[in-house]
């Protein structure tokens, strides 16, 4: 402990002084640990959407379910769809057509122009309109060729193998192109997740590494190491969202799963006090010491670093050596004298 043998000050004449249990502070290394519980989430998630607009006439999956990447999830009525195939394909049909009367205009002025019963400009004209016929078909077969692949669209596909984590839509509603439907936990590397205060970013733990185990079975661990740390503080809950890549993920740590993170944090040189020893002095905490040479009681504010079950860990406001009361303080005033009872330091 960092807490030093007690010091006995004298009784002063012209009155008895007020007897107090005191203990004189000496600062050591102070090691904290942290424990916090948070839940698995993948470290990857994706929110999928058509890439048509439509009125959904079927949803394939629910929340929980396993996909895989060509699975169909949810479909749309694709009527646009099917109206602009339609219309493409009777263009490439117009445009073929086109294409073969130009090819036997081209192939009569070819013969002709053998014997003379043709002009060379004829021919020219008859080789131009040709080219364009073929350009507009393979302009007609791209545009059959997108409708088909727009009419895919009305098949919702993840492209990913995963869970589904939420839905945000059901049959019958109409969705447009980029909207949310449905939302893919991702196979693969897993997080856990903490809100942590704000107050203990700023303390460095002692090993990167950080264990975790399941809150249902602890005999189910694994370590991981911080991979993000949000920059936005949550103003409702006054925490911080940290992930922890996990090194490996046992099978009972699926999504969700309450798990506890535990780490120590580094030694840091704080003294540390019985909590009765605290106190408010004009609205700040404060501990009550003795002075060497009156042996008077002297309020003195503090900076308080942490609580813990029955101690109080200072960061400032002592200095080794210094007398601090523990027990008696609330009868106190500044400048009493005071006779300090030797108490044993725990």
């Amino acid at each position: 402990m960092a807490l030093a043998g007690t010091t006995v000050v004298p009784a002063v004449a012209g009155g008895p002084p007020a007897r107090v249990e005191a203990v004189t502070a000496k600062a050591g290394n102070f090691s904290d640990e942290v424990s916090l519980i948070g839940d698995i989430e993948a470290q990857v998630q994706s929110d999928i959407s058509f890439r048509v607009s439509g009125r959904i006439v079927e949803r394939l999956v629910d929340v929980g379910d396993h996909v895989t990447p060509d699975q169909v999830l949810a479909r749309v009525d694709g009527k646009e769809q099917r109206i602009a195939l339609d219309t493409a394909t009777a263009a490439l049909a117009s445009a073929q057509a086109q294409l073969q009367q130009s090819e036997a205009t081209f192939q009569r002025q070819k013969t002709l122009i053998t014997s003379n019963a043709t002009s060379q400009s004829s021919l020219d004209s008859a080789q131009e309109s040709l080219s364009v016929a073929q350009a507009a078909v393979a302009a007609a077969k791209a545009q059959v060729a997108q409708a088909k692949e727009q009419l895919g669209y009305a098949d919702l596909r993840a492209g990913v193998s995963g869970t589904v984590t939420s839905r945000s839509t059901e049959a019958g509603q109409v969705v447009q192109a980029g909207q949310t439907v449905l939302s893919i936990a991702q196979d693969g590397p897993r997080d856990a997740v903490f809100d942590v205060y704000e107050a203990l970013i700023d303390k460095p733990p002692a090993s990167p590494a950080v264990d975790i185990s399941l809150v249902a079975d602890p005999s189910v661990a694994t370590t991981g190491t911080v991979r993000e740390v949000s920059p936005i503080v949550d103003a409702r809950k006054g925490t911080i969202r940290v992930k922890i890549g996990l090194a490996e993920t046992p099978p009972a740590m699926t999504l969700g799963t309450a798990v506890r993170g535990h780490a120590g944090l580094a030694p840091q040189r704080r003294f540390v006090l019985p909590a009765s020893a605290l106190f408010m002095w004009q609205g700040k905490p404060a501990v009550w010491t003795v002075t060497a040479d009156t042996r008077h009681a002297e309020p003195r504010t503090v900076t308080l670093d942490r609580y813990t079950t029955q101690s109080i860990v200072l960061a400032d406001g002592v200095k080794d050596g210094d007398v601090v009361v523990t027990k008696g303080g609330q009868l106190l005033r500044p400048g009493q004298v005071v006779e300090t009872v030797e108490v044993k330091a725990q």
